[in-house]
C-alpha cells in the first residue's frame, strides 16, 4: 500500500512547514490529504518556550492521521557544529537540546491527544543519522549529535506509552538524508545530497511502509533501521 492509499482523505498537521523539507512535504500532501501546518515564522511557533507551543495549537481538534515535525536546526545563534571537544560551549549545547530533544518532546506532549483514534495513525519527527551513536565514526558535532541521539530516546519512550491507549498509532524518528535547504547549505561538502521535494516523496515512501510493530524506532527514508 502507497502513502496516498493509506493516509489519503484524512488529516495532516505539518509543524516547521516555513522550513525546506516542511513546505515540501506539505505540497506533497496536499493533492490527498487536508493538510494543516504551523510555523515560527507564520504561527509563532516557538519550540523552546512551552506557551507558545500551548497557544499555537490551541483550537486544532483531533483526528489527525498523521503529525510531521519538520522542525529542528543545526545552527543556533550563529553556533555551528564543534570540530573538537575543546569547542563547546554550555550555552550552544543547551540551546541544542531545547530545540532540538526538548521542543519535539513538548510537541508530543501537546499534540498526541489529536491523533486519530482507529486506524493508521502517525506521528514523526526528523531525526538526523548523526545521532545515531552506534553510526559515529567521525566525532565532531557533539551538541547536534547529544541532542538528535535525546530526541531518539524521547520517541522510544513515548512510543511506548502512546501503543498502551492507541495500539494501531505509530511514533517514530525519522532520517530524511541530506537535503538541500538553508540548514544544510554550509555544511553539503561532498556528500551526496537530494532536493527537498525528493526527500519530500522519500520520506512518504518511507511513512508508508510503517506498521505499529515499528513504533518506536528510528528510520531512514529508505525505511531502514538507523542503529541506536
Amino acid at each position: 500500500m502507497n502513502f496516498d492509499e493509506k493516509y489519503g482523505g484524512g488529516r495532516a498537521l505539518i509543524l516547521g512547514a516555513s522550513g525546506g523539507i516542511g513546505a515540501a512535504l506539505a505540497r506533497r500532501l496536499q493533492p490527498v490529504m487536508q493538510v494543516e501546518t504551523l510555523s515560527r515564522s507564520t504561527d509563532g511557533l516557538d519550540l523552546t518556550d512551552e506557551a507558545s507551543i500551548a497557544a499555537a495549537v490551541q483550537g486544532l481538534t483531533p483526528g489527525y492521521r498523521l503529525i510531521f515535525d519538520a522542525t529542528g536546526a543545526l545552527e543556533i545563534d550563529g553556533h555551528g557544529p564543534e570540530k573538537t571537544i575543546a569547542a563547546i560551549d554550555p550555552a550552544a549545547m543547551a540551546a541544542q537540546f531545547a530545540l532540538n530533544a526538548t521542543g519535539p518532546a513538548l510537541l508530543l506532549k501537546h499534540l498526541v491527544p489529536l491523533l486519530a483514534d482507529g486506524g493508521p495513525a502517525l506521528f514523526a519527527t526528523l531525526s538526523a543519522r548523526v545521532g545515531s551513536i552506534g553510526d559515529n565514526r567521525a566525532g565532531g558535532w557533539i551538541a547536534y549529535r547529544a541532542a538528535k541521539a535525546a530526541l531518539n530516546q524521547i520517541v522510544r519512550t513515548a512510543a511506548i506509552e502512546v501503543s498502551r491507549k492507541r495500539p494501531e498509532a505509530v511514533v517514530v524518528a525519522l532520517h530524511p538524508g541530506t537535503v538541500e535547504s538553508d540548514l544544510t547549505r554550509k555544511y553539503l561538502g561532498r556528500h551526496p545530497s537530494v532536493p527537498a521535494a525528493e526527500a519530500a516523496e522519500n520520506l512518504a515512501n518511507a511513512m508508508a511502509r510503517l506498521t505499529p510493530a515499528h513504533t518506536g524506532g528510528f528510520f531512514d527514508w529508505r525505511g531502514d533501521v538507523v542503529p541506536w
